[in-house]
């Protein structure tokens, strides 16, 4: 019975998230283009904004980076550079936690000043609603799930998710890696479930908006009209 649990929430439920995922983005771009857009906020209110903004973007890009280096790159690498798992460990610690915190506090802002400002909040969506509620559960699950791990000589996530991860995109499912995964990354790991499921129809599509054009398009020259 384990073992077909296993599989279904490790080697069946990915791969139905992640059908959900690139086919809701193809679905809403044919259907809802003008609707692909971050739907900013900023002419309603600045200062929360701002500041909430820049602290859950610059501790979430740091966030991200420190999955890529944990999760993406193998545990061979560092064995083949010299880098010990104790020093893993710590630096890991040292730029996870304070980015995490970075998240959630930017995150809790932003929270806020949908909750707080009048003309925001009416015209918050419930699909703003559930961007916002599960971004929290991904971020405190994930933090939460640092401070539980802060021990260097417990649990390795590179000898389990790393490679349960990595395989999933060659299709070298190994549900089993999972099974001794303490129940506070599987809860991390079942928040990114749901938040990529939503994902394709809330305003988190714009991630994928980067205007490229802008780079080479000619700049856009304004006069000041004088009155005689």
């Amino acid at each position: 019975m384990s073992n077909s649990v296993d599989w279904l929430l490790w080697g069946i439920l990915p791969y139905i998230v992640l059908t959900i995922f690139i086919g809701g983005h193809i679905y809403r771009y044919q259907k809802d283009q003008f609707g692909w857009s971050s739907k900013s906020s900023e002419f309603l209110e600045k200062k929360y904004l701002r500041i909430g903004s820049l602290l859950f973007h610059g501790g979430i890009f740091a966030v991200l980076g420190g999955h890529f280096l944990g999760i993406l790159v193998p545990v061979s690498v560092y064995h083949s550079l010299g880098v010990t798992e104790h020093q893993y460990h710590v630096i890991a610690l040292l730029f996870g936690i304070p980015a995490g915190i970075a998240a959630v506090t930017g995150l809790a802002i932003l929270c806020y000043r949908r909750l707080s400002v009048k003309r925001i909040f009416k015209t918050t969506s419930k699909g703003d609603w559930a961007v916002l509620f599960f971004l929290m559960i991904v971020v405190l699950s994930g933090l939460s799930a640092t401070f539980l791990n802060i021990d260097s000589h417990g649990f390795d996530y590179r000898t389990t998710i790393a490679p349960w991860f990595r395989g999933l995109f060659i299709f070298r499912v190994q549900p089993e890696l999972m099974a001794e995964v303490p129940v506070w990354f599987k809860i991390h790991l079942f928040a990114n479930y749901a938040f990529a499921s939503i994902w394709p129809f809330t305003r988190m599509v714009h991630v994928f908006s980067f205007p490229a054009r802008y780079l080479s398009r000619s700049f856009v020259i304004y006069k000041r009209q004088v009155k005689n």
